[in-house]
């Protein structure tokens, strides 16, 4: 911390929705040159005090102040002229302009009014993206950059404007850990700037490994705040939920059934070559393997949402014909997709719709839509998957992410869906969240459902899967059962090694 004064304090901040307390009275305080840890479950308020105070959202009551003045941000535009930026889980980058056009959008140096000076855009970007360390060009569209320098080009957009607090919301949810170690690296330096960075994660590993100070919130409420280095991750899950977690991944172990879901071949040509495996009722197998290697792309072929070039699926023991989602809806499969908010859910209708969208027929007589049918489906979705909400006529959009994921689930387990692909359940939730997610995981097995479960986590691929699967490249490369598996051994099959 490079001053005694805080370069950030919010004080009692409140903010009311009908029927929920978003914000209680919250406080925070972050100083120059400080990495402050935001923690909390889904929906404990972390997401609304960064809104607040980046003027995306009103308060209701309470003052923020920079450098000991009260000020006040009613707009985006206003905490940007004050030295605050926001970086969301969602890039917000132009990807058919450059990287040097985004840094500068809205902004650009211009020879007269109206005419760009590019030859000043580029070198002032070129100047920025250098200073932060890496090896982007600034010419290059963004739409040709992974994901891990589309953050960097968001960073330098942030810096520069003369950025005194950068919010980094989930920034290393879809970042390798290559990638992560070099965002890191960036964040070092940003502090050795003086810069104040506001990080919100759910992997508590890296809280301990980057950040100084934590901020705990749980149900709108500010629980504490304590130095990094006091704090166990006992502790930190404790205080986030309220209660302890004593077995973060409780698998139970369900006795297994006949083949569920047998594929024998599978190929989609460039993308994945000769895949096969068999999963039981009452079976979870863990697909593993790095970014790239098939996994997802594996699931979507058995879905039907891509075509395969050759190969046999066949359900309970018969072959079958899968050329269409539809087509595997109907056949008792169940998607939760990776990427919930665009491929899963409807995030501007209601979560009695999203729940019933999969199985409008069972609620439906002579063609019209029972909607007093579908509110008693969503309520009784709504209690078994405790989602926390004040009414089922919520928009999903105003759902925390992991009472978005059980918004999914509960579709799936409307249809009544036997077999279940599950892509990255947990991204991007809570430990308190992901603990239900896995009990919902573990009632499905014991009632004799199949599931594939594609995940980056190590931990929770060992934790939940009774077998484990490795791709590389688009090949199966190796099986392991739950006895036999390790990081080391997983991580060796999924770089190519036997």
């Amino acid at each position: 911390m490079t001053d005694k004064t805080p370069v950030l304090e919010m004080r009692n901040i409140t903010k009311l929705y009908p029927g929920v307390r978003a914000l209680d009275g919250v406080s925070l305080t972050v100083h120059a040159g400080e990495i402050h840890a935001l923690l909390g479950e889904n929906g404990a308020g972390k997401s609304t005090l960064m809104k607040v105070l980046a003027g995306a959202t009103s308060k209701d009551s309470g003052d923020i102040l920079l450098d000991g003045s009260i000020v006040h941000i009613d707009s985006p535009l206003k905490a940007m002229s004050l030295g605050i930026s926001i970086i969301y889980q969602e890039f917000n980058l132009a990807p058919f302009l450059s990287a040097g056009e985004n840094i500068y959008l809205g902004r650009e140096p211009q020879l007269v009014p109206g005419i760009v000076n590019f030859r000043k855009l580029y070198r002032d970007a070129q100047e920025q993206l250098n200073m932060l360390g890496v090896t982007i060009d600034a010419h290059t569209p963004v739409k040709n950059l992974s994901i891990a320098q589309q953050q960097m080009v968001e960073i330098a957009k942030a810096t520069s404007r003369d950025v005194k607090i950068i919010i980094m919301d989930e920034p290393s949810a879809t970042l390798t850990d290559h990638e992560i170690k070099a965002l890191f690296v960036l964040m070092k330096r940003l502090k050795e700037r003086g810069v104040a960075i506001i990080y919100i994660s759910h992997r508590l590993e890296e809280i301990t490994e980057i950040c100084d100070t934590a901020t705990i919130m749980r149900d709108g409420k500010h629980i504490t705040t304590r130095p990094v280095k006091t704090l166990t991750r006992e502790d930190i899950v404790k205080l986030m939920v309220g209660r302890d977690l004593t077995d973060a991944i409780p698998k139970v172990v369900a006795p297994l059934g006949e083949i569920a879901l047998s594929v024998k071949g599978l190929t989609r040509k460039g993308v994945i070559d000769n895949v096969s495996f068999n999963i039981r009722h009452g079976e979870i197998v863990g697909l593993a393997g790095l970014v790239g290697s098939g996994r997802t792309e594996t699931a979507r072929v058995i879905f039907g949402a891509d075509k395969m070039d050759s190969g046999e699926i066949s359900i309970d023991g018969k072959p079958v014909k899968i050329d269409s989602p539809s087509d595997a809806i109907g056949l008792g499969i169940g998607f939760v997709t990776e990427d919930r908010k665009s491929q899963g859910l409807v995030l501007s209708m209601e979560i009695r719709k999203n729940t019933s969208k999969a199985n409008l027929q069972s609620i439906s007589s002579g063609g019209f839509l029972q909607t007093k049918k579908e509110k008693l489906v969503a309520e009784e979705y709504r209690n078994k998957l405790a989602i926390r909400t004040p009414s089922v006529e919520q928009l999903v959009r105003n759902l925390s992410g992991g009472n978005q994921q059980k918004v999914v689930l509960s579709q799936w387990l409307f249809r009544g869906s036997r077999i279940m692909i599950f892509d990255e359940p947990t991204r991007g939730i809570d430990v308190g969240a992901k603990s239900e997610i896995y009990r919902i995981m573990n009632n499905l097995v014991a009632d004799g459902v199949a599931i594939l479960m594609i995940s980056s986590e190590l931990p929770e691929v060992l934790g939940m899967s009774d077998r484990i699967l490795v791709m590389h490249e688009g090949h199966l490369t190796g099986e392991l059962s739950r006895e036999e598996a390790t990081q080391e051994k997983i991580m060796q099959l999924a770089t190519g090694g036997n």
